[in-house]
């Protein structure tokens, strides 16, 4: 686990981002997966789990390692 820190450490320092390890969980941790399920008219249920927004902050990081501002896509299940 150290040195997945410090790999993601490094590559954000290469875009100039130097923060520490907790203002980077501080930062990460404000996005969210959220659900939300709905009654439909068949009697099933559809639950629908998605990413909340990145804020700017967040998105600056994200787009500094390559990866989408919406982790995990929306997913959508019938029960």
């Amino acid at each position: 686990a150290y040195q997945a820190v410090q790999v993601l450490r490094r590559r954000l320092k290469e875009h100039k981002i130097n923060l520490s390890w907790a203002r980077l969980r501080e930062i990460f941790s404000v996005q969210q997966r959220v659900t939300a399920t709905f009654k439909q008219r068949d009697g099933r249920t559809l639950h629908v789990r998605k990413a909340t927004f990145a804020e700017a902050n967040l998105k600056e990081l994200y787009d500094a390692l390559g990866l989408p501002a919406s982790p995990g896509g929306v997913q959508k299940l019938t029960i």
